[in-house]
Protein backbone atom coordinates (compact mmCIF):
# COMPACT_ATOMS: atom_id res chain seq x y z
CA UNK A 1 0.00 0.00 0.00
CA UNK A 2 1.34 3.40 -0.99
CA UNK A 3 1.49 5.80 1.96
CA UNK A 4 0.56 9.46 1.86
CA UNK A 5 4.24 10.32 2.33
CA UNK A 6 5.31 8.15 -0.62
CA UNK A 7 2.54 9.53 -2.82
CA UNK A 8 3.45 13.15 -2.06
CA UNK A 9 7.19 12.62 -2.57
CA UNK A 10 6.59 10.71 -5.83
CA UNK A 11 4.52 13.61 -7.19
CA UNK A 12 7.19 16.12 -6.20
CA UNK A 13 9.94 14.02 -7.78
CA UNK A 14 7.98 13.68 -11.02
CA UNK A 15 6.62 17.18 -11.48
CA UNK A 16 8.96 19.58 -9.66
CA UNK A 17 12.43 20.60 -10.79
CA UNK A 18 15.11 18.91 -8.68
CA UNK A 19 16.73 22.10 -7.41
CA UNK A 20 16.44 20.87 -3.80
CA UNK A 21 17.19 17.57 -2.10
CA UNK A 22 14.79 17.65 0.85
CA UNK A 23 14.68 15.08 3.61
CA UNK A 24 11.94 12.49 2.98
CA UNK A 25 9.40 14.01 5.36
CA UNK A 26 6.10 15.56 4.26
CA UNK A 27 4.89 18.19 6.73
CA UNK A 28 1.14 18.74 7.06
CA UNK A 29 0.77 20.92 10.17
CA UNK A 30 3.01 22.78 12.60
CA UNK A 31 2.80 24.69 15.85
CA UNK A 32 5.54 26.35 17.86
CA UNK A 33 8.70 24.27 17.52
CA UNK A 34 6.92 21.12 16.36
CA UNK A 35 5.81 19.84 12.95
CA UNK A 36 3.52 16.91 12.13
CA UNK A 37 3.73 14.93 8.90
CA UNK A 38 0.94 13.49 6.76
CA UNK A 39 1.12 10.20 8.67
CA UNK A 40 0.70 11.93 12.04
CA UNK A 41 4.34 11.64 13.16
CA UNK A 42 5.68 14.61 15.14
CA UNK A 43 9.11 16.19 14.61
CA UNK A 44 11.02 18.81 16.55
CA UNK A 45 11.96 21.57 14.12
CA UNK A 46 15.62 22.41 14.73
CA UNK A 47 16.04 24.38 11.49
CA UNK A 48 13.25 27.01 11.66
CA UNK A 49 13.16 27.60 7.92
CA UNK A 50 16.78 28.81 7.91
CA UNK A 51 15.74 31.44 10.50
CA UNK A 52 12.55 32.50 8.70
CA UNK A 53 10.63 30.93 11.60
CA UNK A 54 12.42 32.62 14.48
CA UNK A 55 9.06 33.04 16.24
CA UNK A 56 7.93 29.49 15.58
CA UNK A 57 5.11 28.01 13.56
CA UNK A 58 1.69 29.59 13.89
CA UNK A 59 2.60 32.36 16.34
CA UNK A 60 -0.83 33.69 17.29
CA UNK A 61 0.06 37.36 17.13
CA UNK A 62 1.47 36.95 13.63
CA UNK A 63 -1.36 34.75 12.36
CA UNK A 64 -3.95 37.15 13.78
CA UNK A 65 -2.22 40.12 12.16
CA UNK A 66 -2.29 38.30 8.81
CA UNK A 67 -5.94 37.26 9.17
CA UNK A 68 -7.05 40.77 10.06
CA UNK A 69 -5.22 42.22 7.07
CA UNK A 70 -6.56 39.54 4.71
CA UNK A 71 -10.07 40.86 5.35
CA UNK A 72 -9.02 44.43 4.52
CA UNK A 73 -6.60 44.62 1.55
CA UNK A 74 -3.65 42.45 0.54
CA UNK A 75 -2.10 44.23 -2.45
CA UNK A 76 -2.18 47.71 -3.92
CA UNK A 77 1.21 47.75 -5.71
CA UNK A 78 3.40 50.78 -5.07
CA UNK A 79 1.31 52.72 -7.59
CA UNK A 80 -0.72 53.85 -4.56
CA UNK A 81 -0.13 54.44 -0.87
CA UNK A 82 -1.75 52.11 1.64
CA UNK A 83 -2.37 52.63 5.33
CA UNK A 84 0.25 50.18 6.64
CA UNK A 85 3.22 51.23 4.53
CA UNK A 86 4.30 54.43 6.25
CA UNK A 87 3.91 52.84 9.67
CA UNK A 88 6.00 49.82 8.63
CA UNK A 89 8.82 51.96 7.22
CA UNK A 90 8.81 54.17 10.32
CA UNK A 91 8.89 51.28 12.78
CA UNK A 92 11.57 49.30 10.92
CA UNK A 93 13.79 52.37 10.47
CA UNK A 94 13.53 53.07 14.20
CA UNK A 95 14.26 49.45 15.14
CA UNK A 96 17.43 49.65 13.04
CA UNK A 97 18.41 53.14 14.14
CA UNK A 98 18.27 54.24 10.50
CA UNK A 99 16.37 56.81 8.43
CA UNK A 100 14.89 55.07 5.38
CA UNK A 101 13.55 51.68 4.28
CA UNK A 102 13.30 50.11 0.84
CA UNK A 103 11.01 47.06 1.12
CA UNK A 104 11.26 44.03 -1.13
CA UNK A 105 10.11 40.40 -0.83
CA UNK A 106 12.89 37.82 -0.72
CA UNK A 107 16.37 37.99 0.74
CA UNK A 108 17.98 37.75 -2.68
CA UNK A 109 15.91 40.73 -3.88
CA UNK A 110 17.11 42.71 -0.88
CA UNK A 111 20.74 41.87 -1.64
CA UNK A 112 20.27 42.83 -5.30
CA UNK A 113 18.69 46.08 -4.12
CA UNK A 114 21.65 46.74 -1.83
CA UNK A 115 24.11 46.08 -4.66
CA UNK A 116 22.26 48.49 -6.95
CA UNK A 117 22.01 51.07 -4.18
CA UNK A 118 25.73 50.89 -3.39
CA UNK A 119 26.67 51.34 -7.03
CA UNK A 120 24.34 54.29 -7.52
CA UNK A 121 25.61 55.85 -4.27
CA UNK A 122 29.16 55.33 -5.50
CA UNK A 123 28.49 57.17 -8.75
CA UNK A 124 26.17 59.91 -7.46
CA UNK A 125 27.67 60.63 -4.04
CA UNK A 126 31.23 59.28 -3.82
CA UNK A 127 32.12 60.22 -7.40
CA UNK A 128 33.40 56.86 -8.69
CA UNK A 129 33.82 56.94 -12.51
CA UNK A 130 30.89 55.39 -14.36
CA UNK A 131 31.18 51.62 -14.74
CA UNK A 132 34.08 51.31 -12.26
CA UNK A 133 32.25 50.60 -8.99
CA UNK A 134 33.60 47.66 -7.02
CA UNK A 135 32.11 45.78 -4.07
CA UNK A 136 34.31 43.69 -1.77
CA UNK A 137 32.80 40.41 -0.55
CA UNK A 138 34.01 37.38 1.42
CA UNK A 139 34.66 33.84 0.28
CA UNK A 140 32.20 31.13 1.36
CA UNK A 141 29.46 33.76 1.31
CA UNK A 142 25.82 33.02 0.71
CA UNK A 143 23.72 36.02 -0.26
CA UNK A 144 21.23 34.34 -2.60
CA UNK A 145 21.03 32.65 -5.98
CA UNK A 146 20.37 35.30 -8.60
CA UNK A 147 22.81 35.59 -11.49
CA UNK A 148 24.54 38.63 -10.02
CA UNK A 149 24.79 37.14 -6.54
CA UNK A 150 26.23 33.80 -7.65
CA UNK A 151 28.74 35.80 -9.69
CA UNK A 152 30.59 36.51 -6.42
CA UNK A 153 30.01 33.10 -4.85
CA UNK A 154 32.88 30.66 -4.28
CA UNK A 155 30.48 27.69 -4.11
CA UNK A 156 30.89 25.96 -7.46
CA UNK A 157 27.71 23.96 -6.93
CA UNK A 158 25.74 27.20 -6.83
CA UNK A 159 27.82 28.92 -9.52
CA UNK A 160 28.77 26.40 -12.21
CA UNK A 161 27.11 26.60 -15.65
CA UNK A 162 25.37 29.94 -15.02
CA UNK A 163 27.90 32.25 -16.68
CA UNK A 164 28.68 34.75 -18.04
CA UNK A 165 28.96 36.34 -14.62
CA UNK A 166 28.38 39.87 -13.43
CA UNK A 167 31.64 41.82 -12.92
CA UNK A 168 32.41 44.36 -10.24
CA UNK A 169 33.18 42.21 -7.19
CA UNK A 170 36.39 41.26 -5.40
CA UNK A 171 36.44 38.23 -3.11
CA UNK A 172 38.65 38.14 -0.02
CA UNK A 173 39.00 35.51 2.75
CA UNK A 174 36.29 35.78 5.41
CA UNK A 175 37.64 37.03 8.71
CA UNK A 176 40.89 38.35 7.21
CA UNK A 177 40.83 42.07 7.93
CA UNK A 178 44.21 42.75 6.32
CA UNK A 179 43.07 41.18 3.04
CA UNK A 180 39.86 43.18 3.10
CA UNK A 181 41.70 46.42 3.78
CA UNK A 182 44.11 45.72 0.92
CA UNK A 183 41.20 45.10 -1.46
CA UNK A 184 39.53 48.44 -0.79
CA UNK A 185 40.62 51.03 -3.35
CA UNK A 186 39.38 54.32 -4.79
CA UNK A 187 36.70 52.52 -6.83
CA UNK A 188 35.30 50.50 -3.93
CA UNK A 189 31.75 51.55 -3.08
CA UNK A 190 30.86 48.89 -0.49
CA UNK A 191 31.91 45.92 1.58
CA UNK A 192 29.15 43.30 1.71
CA UNK A 193 29.40 40.71 4.49
CA UNK A 194 27.37 38.31 6.59
CA UNK A 195 28.21 39.05 10.26
CA UNK A 196 28.00 35.28 10.69
CA UNK A 197 28.11 33.06 7.61
CA UNK A 198 25.10 30.75 7.81
CA UNK A 199 25.18 28.54 4.73
CA UNK A 200 28.93 28.10 5.11
CA UNK A 201 28.31 26.29 8.39
CA UNK A 202 27.58 29.08 10.90
CA UNK A 203 31.06 30.60 10.71
CA UNK A 204 31.70 33.27 13.32
CA UNK A 205 34.49 35.72 12.38
CA UNK A 206 37.41 36.42 14.73
CA UNK A 207 36.75 38.84 17.58
CA UNK A 208 37.25 42.41 16.42
CA UNK A 209 36.75 41.63 12.74
CA UNK A 210 33.43 43.44 12.30
CA UNK A 211 34.72 46.42 14.27
CA UNK A 212 37.77 46.45 12.01
CA UNK A 213 35.61 46.37 8.90
CA UNK A 214 33.62 49.28 10.30
CA UNK A 215 36.83 51.25 10.86
CA UNK A 216 38.21 50.56 7.38
CA UNK A 217 34.97 51.39 5.59
CA UNK A 218 34.53 54.62 7.54
CA UNK A 219 38.12 55.73 6.87
CA UNK A 220 37.87 54.95 3.13
CA UNK A 221 34.36 56.36 2.56
CA UNK A 222 32.96 52.93 1.71
CA UNK A 223 29.56 51.54 2.68
CA UNK A 224 29.50 48.65 5.14
CA UNK A 225 26.52 46.50 4.12
CA UNK A 226 25.59 43.80 6.65
CA UNK A 227 23.55 40.89 5.32
CA UNK A 228 21.56 40.05 8.44
CA UNK A 229 18.97 37.99 6.57
CA UNK A 230 19.74 34.87 8.62
CA UNK A 231 21.69 36.32 11.54
CA UNK A 232 19.36 39.20 12.35
CA UNK A 233 16.10 39.70 14.23
CA UNK A 234 16.94 37.81 17.39
CA UNK A 235 18.71 34.68 16.19
CA UNK A 236 22.07 35.33 17.89
CA UNK A 237 20.74 36.78 21.15
CA UNK A 238 20.74 40.37 19.93
CA UNK A 239 18.42 42.10 17.49
CA UNK A 240 21.33 42.17 15.02
CA UNK A 241 24.49 40.07 15.05
CA UNK A 242 26.56 43.21 14.43
CA UNK A 243 25.61 44.34 17.93
CA UNK A 244 27.92 41.73 19.47
CA UNK A 245 30.79 44.02 18.46
CA UNK A 246 28.88 47.28 19.01
CA UNK A 247 28.95 47.85 15.26
CA UNK A 248 26.31 49.73 13.28
CA UNK A 249 26.75 49.23 9.53
CA UNK A 250 25.70 51.75 6.89
CA UNK A 251 23.16 49.31 5.46
CA UNK A 252 21.16 46.49 7.01
CA UNK A 253 19.89 43.83 4.61
CA UNK A 254 16.96 42.00 6.22
CA UNK A 255 14.61 39.18 5.30
CA UNK A 256 13.45 35.74 6.47
CA UNK A 257 12.22 36.35 10.06
CA UNK A 258 10.91 39.78 9.05
CA UNK A 259 7.97 37.94 7.46
CA UNK A 260 7.31 35.94 10.62
CA UNK A 261 7.19 32.66 8.72
CA UNK A 262 3.92 33.86 7.18
CA UNK A 263 4.82 35.83 4.04
CA UNK A 264 8.12 36.73 2.34
CA UNK A 265 9.27 40.17 3.48
CA UNK A 266 12.69 41.75 3.02
CA UNK A 267 14.11 45.22 3.23
CA UNK A 268 17.19 47.37 2.82
CA UNK A 269 17.47 49.86 5.67
CA UNK A 270 19.93 52.75 5.65
CA UNK A 271 20.43 56.49 5.86
CA UNK A 272 18.73 59.14 3.77
CA UNK A 273 22.05 59.85 2.05
CA UNK A 274 22.29 56.25 0.83
CA UNK A 275 18.72 55.27 0.01
CA UNK A 276 17.92 58.79 -1.14
CA UNK A 277 19.82 58.13 -4.37
CA UNK A 278 16.79 56.26 -5.73
CA UNK A 279 14.24 58.18 -7.76
CA UNK A 280 10.77 57.06 -8.94
CA UNK A 281 10.91 54.47 -11.70
CA UNK A 282 14.54 53.46 -11.13
CA UNK A 283 13.92 50.40 -8.93
CA UNK A 284 10.87 48.66 -7.57
CA UNK A 285 8.76 45.58 -6.91
CA UNK A 286 5.06 44.90 -7.44
CA UNK A 287 4.72 43.06 -4.12
CA UNK A 288 7.42 44.89 -2.16
CA UNK A 289 5.89 46.57 0.88
CA UNK A 290 2.40 45.21 0.19
CA UNK A 291 -0.29 45.63 2.90
CA UNK A 292 -0.23 41.99 4.04
CA UNK A 293 3.56 41.98 4.29
CA UNK A 294 3.58 45.25 6.21
CA UNK A 295 0.91 44.06 8.65
CA UNK A 296 2.86 40.91 9.52
CA UNK A 297 6.23 42.66 9.66
CA UNK A 298 4.82 45.35 11.94
CA UNK A 299 3.84 42.64 14.40
CA UNK A 300 7.32 41.09 14.10
CA UNK A 301 8.85 44.47 14.97
CA UNK A 302 6.51 44.84 17.95
CA UNK A 303 7.53 41.39 19.20
CA UNK A 304 11.21 42.25 18.85
CA UNK A 305 10.78 45.50 20.74
CA UNK A 306 9.92 43.53 23.87
CA UNK A 307 13.40 41.96 23.85
CA UNK A 308 11.90 38.65 24.98
CA UNK A 309 13.14 36.58 22.08
CA UNK A 310 16.60 38.10 22.03
CA UNK A 311 16.91 37.17 25.71
CA UNK A 312 15.64 33.64 25.08
CA UNK A 313 18.09 33.16 22.22
CA UNK A 314 20.97 34.33 24.40
CA UNK A 315 20.00 32.20 27.41
CA UNK A 316 19.07 29.02 25.56
CA UNK A 317 21.97 29.61 23.18
CA UNK A 318 24.42 29.47 26.07
CA UNK A 319 22.89 26.15 27.08
CA UNK A 320 22.96 24.84 23.49
CA UNK A 321 26.63 25.66 23.04
CA UNK A 322 27.57 24.22 26.41
CA UNK A 323 25.95 20.90 25.49
CA UNK A 324 27.40 20.88 21.98
CA UNK A 325 30.80 21.71 23.44
CA UNK A 326 30.65 18.50 25.44
CA UNK A 327 30.04 16.59 22.20
CA UNK A 328 32.94 18.39 20.55
CA UNK A 329 35.23 16.80 23.12
CA UNK A 330 34.40 13.35 21.79
CA UNK A 331 35.31 11.43 18.63
CA UNK A 332 32.06 12.10 16.73
CA UNK A 333 32.25 15.90 16.43
CA UNK A 334 35.29 17.72 15.08
CA UNK A 335 34.11 21.30 15.68
CA UNK A 336 31.18 23.39 16.89
CA UNK A 337 30.61 27.04 15.99
CA UNK A 338 27.86 29.57 16.40
CA UNK A 339 26.20 32.19 18.54
CA UNK A 340 22.82 32.29 20.26
CA UNK A 341 20.37 29.63 19.10
CA UNK A 342 22.44 28.93 16.00
CA UNK A 343 25.18 26.34 15.60
CA UNK A 344 27.17 24.51 12.99
CA UNK A 345 28.31 21.03 14.00
CA UNK A 346 31.07 19.33 11.99
CA UNK A 347 30.65 15.55 11.94
CA UNK A 348 33.65 13.21 11.97
CA UNK A 349 33.85 11.25 8.68
CA UNK A 350 33.66 7.86 10.39
CA UNK A 351 30.26 8.79 11.84
CA UNK A 352 28.78 9.68 8.46
CA UNK A 353 28.02 12.63 6.25
CA UNK A 354 25.91 15.56 7.35
CA UNK A 355 23.09 14.22 5.20
CA UNK A 356 23.28 10.79 6.81
CA UNK A 357 23.24 12.26 10.31
CA UNK A 358 20.25 14.44 9.34
CA UNK A 359 18.38 11.35 8.11
CA UNK A 360 19.16 9.46 11.32
CA UNK A 361 17.90 12.38 13.37
CA UNK A 362 14.74 12.53 11.26
CA UNK A 363 14.10 8.87 12.09
CA UNK A 364 14.24 9.88 15.78
CA UNK A 365 11.89 12.83 15.37
CA UNK A 366 14.32 15.74 14.96
CA UNK A 367 14.69 17.82 11.80
CA UNK A 368 17.98 19.53 10.92
CA UNK A 369 19.73 20.02 7.59
CA UNK A 370 23.24 19.46 6.34
CA UNK A 371 25.54 21.82 4.47
CA UNK A 372 28.88 21.39 2.71
CA UNK A 373 28.98 17.63 3.24
CA UNK A 374 30.13 17.22 6.82
CA UNK A 375 28.18 19.90 8.71
CA UNK A 376 24.71 20.01 10.23
CA UNK A 377 23.07 23.29 11.17
CA UNK A 378 21.01 23.68 14.32
CA UNK A 379 18.70 26.70 14.49
CA UNK A 380 15.47 25.97 16.38
CA UNK A 381 12.67 28.52 16.63
CA UNK A 382 13.36 30.98 19.43
CA UNK A 383 10.10 29.86 21.09
CA UNK A 384 11.54 26.40 21.81
CA UNK A 385 11.42 25.32 25.46
CA UNK A 386 14.54 24.19 27.28
CA UNK A 387 12.91 20.78 27.75
CA UNK A 388 12.32 20.37 24.02
CA UNK A 389 15.80 21.64 23.22
CA UNK A 390 17.29 19.08 25.61
CA UNK A 391 15.13 16.35 24.07
CA UNK A 392 16.50 17.21 20.63
CA UNK A 393 20.07 17.31 21.89
CA UNK A 394 19.62 13.90 23.48
CA UNK A 395 18.52 12.49 20.11
CA UNK A 396 21.68 14.02 18.61
CA UNK A 397 23.81 12.29 21.24
CA UNK A 398 22.13 8.98 20.42
CA UNK A 399 22.88 9.41 16.72
CA UNK A 400 26.50 10.42 17.29
CA UNK A 401 27.41 7.91 19.98
CA UNK A 402 25.49 4.91 18.69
Amino acid sequence: MVTATERSIAAAEKYSAHNYHPLPVVVATAQGAWMTDVEGRRYLDMLAGYSALNFGHGHRRLINAAKEQLDRVTLTSRAFHHDRFGEFCTELAELCGMEMVLPMNTGAEAVETAVKTARKWGYRVKGVPDGKAKIVVADNNFHGRTTTIISFSTDEEARADYGPYTPGFEIVPYGDLAALEAAVDEHTVAVLLEPIQGEAGVLVPPAGYLAGVRRVTRERNVLFMADEIQSGLGRTGRTFACEHEDVVPDVYILGKALGGGVVPVSAVVSSREVLGVHKPGEHGSTFGGNPLACAVALEVIAILRSGEYQERAARLGDHLHHELGLLAGGPAVTAVRGRGLWAGVDIAPEIGTGREVSERLMARGVLVKDTHGATIRIAPPLVISKEDLDWGLERLREVLTG
